[in-house]
């Protein structure tokens, strides 16, 4: 059983003063005395107290802030994406015990564009992007802030990037190997840099194997997979695998291979990109390309926070195919 945390009411309590009195020693504030100074560290020290830094940001009126700047034109959807949740989990423990806090901002791209300035002075210690289209995503670094952008976005723009076309590459090699000739993909939409790096890494795969596959693009969401896969099944009724640009378009996929009354893996087989929490819950379980997504983005937010990143920083992260039943 972990050991209780020490708070500010048991030094107060071990001490035998005030809550106030131990503020006062903790935050350097004029009202004790030396002894009483004294006293209250000793007692500090014997207990193993340790300040919680955000808490005291928050009493004092002020603090870093690192903004978390998600383009989604639907709010809802950044609950429904379990990307976002592992990109804030990733946050998250880099802003532990810093006394930096996270503030989130959704917007359009209307409210996108309209950021920048309204970021100026307002406290902001630096900006982490997600899903920015890189025109918007330019317009950032001229604040005089850090920018760090989740996957490559526009020139000059630090960026955390996944090996994205190494890990389509690898999942269309799978395929191949398990017989799979009419290699269908849906990719995400075009102004991405990591979508287009998966396409990239799908077509040489393609290439090399001597194939030729039916394809379409759209938003990274659950109804653009479902969509575009009866789009693809009109053109190629006879497709036997479907590559997917992210693991949220593939559960889209796979709803619609069902309906069309196509068993996966028999018929088609599936493979996603991200390896999130939902790949291992579909009926049957998704095989996956892994990106570190909470490592990445423990990385990105340190790097606002250390303000390393040059404008031409970039970091990238191995991805990994994880096989399971979809494309057994």
């Amino acid at each position: 059983m972990s050991r209780k945390r020490p708070t500010v009411e048991d030094v107060a309590a071990a001490a035998g003063v005030s809550k106030a009195a131990v503020s006062r020693v903790l935050n350097n504030a004029p009202g004790a005395s030396t002894e009483t100074r004294e006293h209250v560290r000793r007692v500090i020290a014997r207990l193993g107290y340790k300040p919680d830094p955000v808490a005291r940001a928050l009493a004092n009126g002020h603090g870093d802030l690192l903004d978390l700047v998600v383009v989604e034109d639907d709010q809802d959807r950044v609950g429904a994406n379990p990307f976002y949740s592992r990109v804030i989990t990733g946050v998250f423990r880099a802003l532990e015990e810093t006394g930096v806090q996270l503030r989130l901002r959704v917007v359009d791209e209307a409210g996108a564009a309209a950021l920048p300035a309204r970021l100026a002075g307002s406290g902001s210690l630096g900006v982490l992007l997600v899903n920015v289209p890189p025109r918007l995503a330019a317009e950032f670094p001229a604040r005089g802030r850090p920018v760090v952008s989740m996957g490559r976005s526009a020139p000059g723009i630090a960026s955390i990037v996944p090996e994205n076309s190494g890990g389509a590459h690898a999942a269309l090699r799978h395929l191949y190997a398990t017989g799979r000739r009419r290699i269908a993909a849906v990719h995400g939409p075009r102004w991405s840099p990591c979508a287009a790096d998966r396409r990239d890494g799908y077509q040489a795969a393609m290439s090399e194997a001597g194939l030729h596959g039916v394809s379409a693009h759209g938003p990274f969401r659950r109804e653009t997979g479902y969509e575009l896969t009866r789009l693809l099944l009109a053109r190629d009724p006879r497709l036997d695998a479907v590559f997917v640009g992210c693991d949220l378009m593939a559960t889209g996929v796979m709803q619609a291979l069902a309906e069309a009354g196509r068993r996966i893996p028999h018929d088609v087989a599936v493979i996603g990109f991200d390896d999130g929490p939902i790949a291992a819950c579909t009926v049957p379980p998704m095989s996956s390309v892994h990106q570190p997504v909470e490592q990445m983005a423990e990385t990105a937010a340190r790097a606002v926070i250390d303000r390393k990143p040059g404008r031409a920083w970039e970091q990238t992260f191995p991805t990994t195919l994880r096989v399971r039943a979809s494309s057994g």
